[in-house]
């Protein structure tokens, strides 16, 4: 696709990269098969070919509306497109890069700014957890709406303190601490069943997603310095052999720390070897299954397993957790229908347009159902909080359901 960036952009990093990556697309349109919000919506605005055509406008020169801005809002950035585009479009980085632009030049409300502040300040401030805890205390008394993103408290249970010649870094996040504790206590639990310590740098917080998403650019890369400076000391001392990811929102984010901060002097380099010595937890498991598989005593529990975008998309891993975990003698399976599809949780994306998660997630729900588990299982809190607001059945991370199976 040929543009013509406008002069205001034609210089800028930002310009360039979105004017390489529009060089890709040849704006074939599979993408909108594999859509969600084009699937419920059924405008080709609400689809990546539709949003792709608005960010080349504004790039040309033309004058973004609000209508503008609520179509690139609409996208989940689940980037389920890029592993359907034949050309190998980024357009995760492309709307990300659109999204800013159009920040710059439309207002927004001022309640809607209100929110997006309270957000990207409040869920990763250290007053996070204690907030938390109130609302979980009042939880039956808070509104539907509301108790729906509160999680039902749950105990974080032993961390293990042997030490083992291999270990590796856990970025513990921004939330998950605070609303489902024991998806690090069990990672570590597991890793420590299978002769690897899990160590935690105690400056290391949210990875930068929740800002970045809210086109909180520099407040998301002061994040992912910070992060950077708390582990680079093991890193260069080779002291750890991976940094962990056990959400893997979190683990798509660092693993492109090189991306976002190819243009800093100062980081760059160190942003590459974060980048390439991260790992979701699910890519131990190859490993892990041969220390565990006489350790592990499973329960006849049907488990069905969503894989969240940001591990089969983002991170394009698919078929580990289930293929290892049906090694280990689980009985896991994925939807035969739309299991590709996002769930609708999508970080903040929620909380902004509930009524497309809701429906998303309900969708999910529906296929999921159709494998009449006992449990479902994921790969990242924002996944299973949301999933969990729309069923009965137990929503949990895979790694709990494989801690609780450990002998004692």
């Amino acid at each position: 696709m040929q543009t013509d960036i406008a002069p205001e952009f034609a210089g800028s990093a930002d310009g360039a990269e979105a004017e390489a990556i529009l060089r890709k697309c040849v704006h074939c349109g599979f993408c909108t098969a594999t859509c969600p919000t084009y699937q419920l919506l059924g405008d080709e605005l609400d689809g990546p070919r539709g949003r792709i055509y608005l960010i080349k406008q504004v790039l040309e020169g033309h004058e973004p509306t609000r209508a503008t801005q609520l179509h690139l809002d609409r996208c989940l950035t689940c980037r389920n497109c890029e592993t359907t585009c034949p050309s190998g479009v980024q357009y995760g980085n492309l709307v990300e890069i659109g999204r800013r632009i159009v920040d710059e030049r439309v207002p927004r409300p001022a309640s809607e700014r209100a929110l997006r502040w309270t957000l990207k300040e409040g869920l990763t401030s250290s007053a996070f957890g204690p907030a938390m805890k109130i609302g979980q205390a009042v939880r039956g008394a808070l509104p539907a709406a509301l108790k729906a993103k509160v999680p039902a408290p749950t105990g974080a249970q032993r961390w293990p303190t042997r030490e083992h010649p291999r270990k590796v870094l856990l970025l513990l996040g921004c939330v998950q601490p605070a609303m489902m504790p024991n998806i690090n206590s069990a990672t570590a639990r597991v890793l420590d069943a299978a002769g690897i310590q899990t160590l935690v740098a105690d400056d290391a917080g949210c990875c930068g997603a929740i800002r970045l998403h809210l086109s909180d650019r520099d407040g998301a890369l002061d994040h992912m310095r910070r992060n950077i400076d708390a582990w680079w000391p093991m890193v260069q001392s080779g002291a750890v052999e991976a940094i962990v990811m056990n959400a893997s929102g979190c683990g798509v984010t660092v693993k492109e720390y090189g991306h976002s901060l190819a243009h800093d002097p100062d980081y760059a380099q160190k942003a590459s070897r974060i980048a390439d010595l991260t790992r979701d937890l699910s890519e131990l498991l190859p490993d892990l299954v041969p220390a565990l598989e006489t350790k592990v005593t499973p329960n006849d529990a049907r488990l069905a397993f969503h894989p969240p975008c940001t591990l089969q998309h983002g991170q394009r891993l698919r078929g580990g957790v289930e293929a290892a975990m049906n090694a280990l003698g689980f009985e896991v399976q994925i939807a035969t229908n739309e299991a590709h599809l996002c769930c609708g949780s999508a970080g903040t994306y929620s909380i902004f347009h509930p009524e497309l998660a809701n429906a998303l997630r309900d969708r999910k729900l529906a296929n999921l159902d159709e494998l009449a588990p006992t449990t479902i299982v994921s790969a990242n809190i924002g996944c299973i909080q949301h999933l969990q607001s729309g069923t009965s059945t137990p929503v949990r991370h895979w790694v709990e359901v494989l801690d609780d199976a450990l002998a004692r």
